[in-house]
C-alpha cells in the first residue's frame, strides 16, 4: 500500500503546484492526465514485480514440495531394500525440504495477498483515471464558461465606471466647440463678404451720379408732359360742355325753332 500512498502524494503536490502557479485549466488538466497515466505506468511496474515475486516464492514452494516428496519416494525404496538407516537419512532430508517449503509457503501466502490488493488498488486506479479522462473535457467545458462569465462580468464592471461616459462626455464637448469655431468663422467670412458688397454698392452709385441726374430730369420732363396732356383735356372738355348747352338752349326756344323753319322753307 505504500506504492499508492507515494502515487497519491505525488498527483496531490503536482495539483497543488498547477493551482498554485494559476495555470490554464485546460493544460493543467492535461497535464495531470499525463502524470496520472505515468504514475500508474510506474505503479504497474512495481505490481508487475511484486507479482514475480509471488510466483518465485510460488515457484520455490513447489520444488521444495517436489524435493521432499523424492526424498520420501527415497526412504520408501531404501526401506523396501531393508536398509532403515539410509531411509532414516532420506525422511530427515524430506523434513528439511518440507520445512523449507512451509517457511517459502508463509510468505508465498502473504506476498499473494499484497498483490491481490495491489491489483485491486491498480484497477482502482486505472478506473479513476479513466473517470478523470471523460471528466476532462467537461471540466475543461466549465472552466470556458466561467472564465467567459468572468470576462464578462469584468466588461459589465468596466461599463458601470463612469470614466468611460465621462470620455464620451468631453468628446462631445470638443465635438461642440469645434462646431461653434466653425460657425464663428462663416460668421465672419459673411460679415466680410457683406461688407465688400456695401463699398461696391457705393461705389456703383457714385459712378453712376451724373446717370442718376440724367434719370431724374427725363422722369421730371415725363410728368410735366403728362400735367401739360392733362390740362388740355380739361379744357376741351369744358368747351364741348359749353356748346352743348347752347345747342340745348337754341333747341329749347321757340323763336329760334321758328327761324330755323323758315329758313328751311326758302331753302326748299
Amino acid at each position: 500500500m505504500g506504492l499508492f500512498d507515494r502515487f497519491r502524494r505525488v498527483v496531490k503536490s503536482n495539483i497543488n503546484d498547477m493551482i498554485s502557479k494559476a495555470e490554464n485549466p485546460e493544460k493543467m488538466l492535461n497535464q495531470l492526465i499525463v502524470d496520472m497515466n505515468q504514475q500508474l505506468i510506474e505503479s504497474k511496474k512495481s505490481v508487475a514485480s511484486a507479482i514475480a515475486d509471488e510466483k518465485k516464492l510460488e515457484r520455490q514452494v513447489n520444488e521444495n514440495r517436489n524435493h521432499a516428496a523424492e526424498w520420501e519416494r527415497k526412504a520408501m525404496m531404501a526401506l523396501k531394500a531393508g536398509k532403515e538407516d539410509l531411509a532414516r537419512e532420506a525422511l530427515a532430508r524430506k523434513q528439511e525440504y518440507d520445512s523449507y517449503a512451509a517457511q517459502l509457503e508463509e510468505q508465498w501466502t502473504a506476498q499473494h495477498e499484497s498483490v491481490e490488493k495491489l491489483k485491486e488498488s491498480l484497477r482502482g486506479l486505472q478506473q479513476k483515471i479513466d473517470e478523470a479522462q471523460r471528466k476532462k473535457n467537461l471540466l475543461i467545458a466549465r472552466s470556458k464558461r466561467a472564465d467567459a462569465q468572468k470576462k464578462i462580468q469584468q466588461t459589465v464592471s468596466g461599463m458601470s465606471n463612469t470614466s468611460a461616459f465621462e470620455v464620451f462626455d468631453r468628446m462631445a464637448s470638443r465635438v461642440d466647440q469645434l462646431e461653434a469655431e466653425v460657425a464663428a468663422a462663416g460668421e465672419i467670412a459673411d460679415m466680410s463678404s457683406r461688407g465688400d458688397s456695401l463699398e461696391d454698392k457705393f461705389k456703383e452709385l457714385e459712378g453712376s451720379g451724373s446717370a442718376g441726374t440724367d434719370r431724374m430730369l427725363e422722369d421730371l420732363k415725363k410728368r410735366m408732359a403728362l400735367e401739360d396732356n392733362s390740362g388740355q383735356s380739361d379744357s376741351g372738355a369744358q368747351a364741348d360742355e359749353a356748346s352743348d348747352g347752347n345747342a340745348s338752349s337754341v333747341e329749347n326756344d321757340p323763336l329760334e325753332e321758328l327761324k330755323k323753319k323758315m329758313n328751311d322753307e326758302v331753302e326748299g
